[in-house]
């Protein structure tokens, strides 16, 4: 058998569980319950990616991976995917590893998307093909980005977060409305932004605003996300991160919606999932995934819009309705676009769909730097 864990470690540039720690990267450590919860997810990634790293096979792997504790097994099956993606990417073996796993383990099937991600920042570039081979799901592949985004807030915190740097050739894993992607990867900095708070919600809108404006929607969306599957902030402090989140509620509780769809899909829902559910959406956790699940499309694209981001919309649509929950601005629905996005490559409209509060252009103007 081929030891892969020697390859793998001499892509990674930081492969220790150490990089785990809120102390080694510099975030605050508001208190004992908050540290405890983001670092149980970044030592359970850790550990996923050495599990599918030395494990032979993809079903291998999974069934160890399966008998790690529920709060955590989400984690680790993103570092796996992440391990199995640079196993795709290595001339070295097959090719369908992350293939493999998306089968083995089609209830993590988010996180294993988002773990994808987490490659393209230790991979060359050619190789970034090769590790994105095996997602085959046009709606789901954009969660790699997200993956991306995360990482790169989560270990270059000063260029992303304090310069708000914005990749000008970010990876794509999908031919298919490229102008997407600084979005996607913005959802997956606002992820990652719970992390750099230190699980603090006021710290992490804080952050949020000193962004440009137009990239708020998705960061807002990305922190739903993460304060809701990581956890680590009490109910009161969710209730007021929902309130601060003002015009961009929307799209908080969308991110929440997702976490909780992510977690009830895989069985692996945890107090604390349905706690921040219930603060953000004010919704039950299987309520919020049933709005989920039954509001995913199919293909690429809906009527020209990225199919992701009609979702997305789907979502904070029916959570308005079913909240009684009103803007200033009414909501649009797919079928009533507000505003496009231009779509690098094809000229066709990246997402039709509109924002609930500012245009949604590509983030062009807001890159601080080249580098």
């Amino acid at each position: 058998m081929v030891s892969w864990i020697g390859h793998i470690r001499r892509i990674l540039l930081t492969p220790g569980a150490n990089q785990a720690l809120l102390r080694t990267r510099g975030f605050p450590e508001r208190d004992a319950h908050a540290k405890a919860s983001l670092e149980m997810a970044g030592g359970s990634f850790i550990e996923g990616f050495g599990v599918a790293a030395q494990s032979p096979t993809a079903v291998e792997a999974t069934v160890t991976l399966s008998r790690i504790d529920g709060i955590r097994r989400g984690f680790a099956f993103e570092g796996a995917a992440m391990a199995m993606a640079i196993r795709d990417a290595l001339p070295l073996g097959h090719r369908h590893h992350v293939g493999d796993l998306l089968e083995a383990a089609d209830d993590h099937t988010y996180m294993i998307h988002v773990g994808v991600g987490w490659s393209f920042a230790r991979l060359p570039r050619p190789l970034w093909r090769a590790a994105a081979g095996g997602l085959t799901d046009p709606t789901l592949t954009w969660l790699a980005l997200d993956g991306y985004g995360f990482h790169q807030a989560f270990f270059h915190t000063d260029k992303y977060v304090e310069r708000q740097y914005i990749d000008a050739d970010p990876p794509l894993p999908t031919n298919h409305h490229p102008g997407y992607a600084t979005h996607a990867i913005d959802q997956g900095i606002g992820r990652a932004l719970w992390f750099v708070a230190g699980a603090d919600p006021n710290r992490a809108v804080r952050l949020i605003e000193a962004f440009s404006p137009r990239r708020h929607e998705d960061l807002f969306a990305g922190l739903g996300l993460a304060a809701t599957y990581a956890g680590g902030a009490p109910p009161d402090e969710l209730e007021e991160l929902a309130e601060r989140a003002g015009e961009h509620r929307p799209a908080l509780a969308q991110g929440s919606v997702f976490a909780a769809e992510a977690r009830t899909r895989a069985h692996i829902a945890q107090p604390h999932t349905e706690t921040a559910v219930r603060a953000i959406t004010g919704l039950h956790v299987t309520e919020a995934a049933a709005i989920a699940t039954q509001s995913r499309p199919s293909g690429h694209t809906v009527d020209g819009q990225v199919s992701f981001e009609v979702w997305r919309r789907r979502i904070m649509l029916r959570w308005a309705t079913e909240t009684r929950f009103s803007l200033d601005s009414p909501l649009s629905s797919p079928a009533q676009p507000r505003a496009a996005v231009e779509d690098v490559g094809d000229g066709t409209a990246a997402d039709g769909t509109g924002s609930l509060s500012t245009s949604r252009q590509p983030h062009a103007d807001g890159v601080r730097d080249g580098s």
